[in-house]
């Protein structure tokens, strides 16, 4: 069961007019890991990728999704 995670965390800081910067320190990561992730470098933790989901109000589900 192979896959690549795919991710719209960039869309959704976007439409919250926030920053790397402001969603790493929010999240727990750093800038650095938010760049990775959102040009799909980086498969975030479930932690992480939970602890994104809460910030943004939003399942999991509709952030994070894998392609098979």
């Amino acid at each position: 069961m192979n896959g690549v995670v795919l991710n719209k965390v960039q869309r959704f800081r976007d439409e919250k007019g926030i920053t790397q910067e402001e969603l790493g320190k929010a999240v727990g990561v750093t800038r650095q890991t938010i760049i990775a992730l959102e040009g799909g470098n980086y498969t975030p933790s479930v932690f992480l990728a939970l602890n994104i989901a809460v910030f943004f109000k939003e399942p999991v589900e509709k952030i994070f999704t894998i392609k098979r």
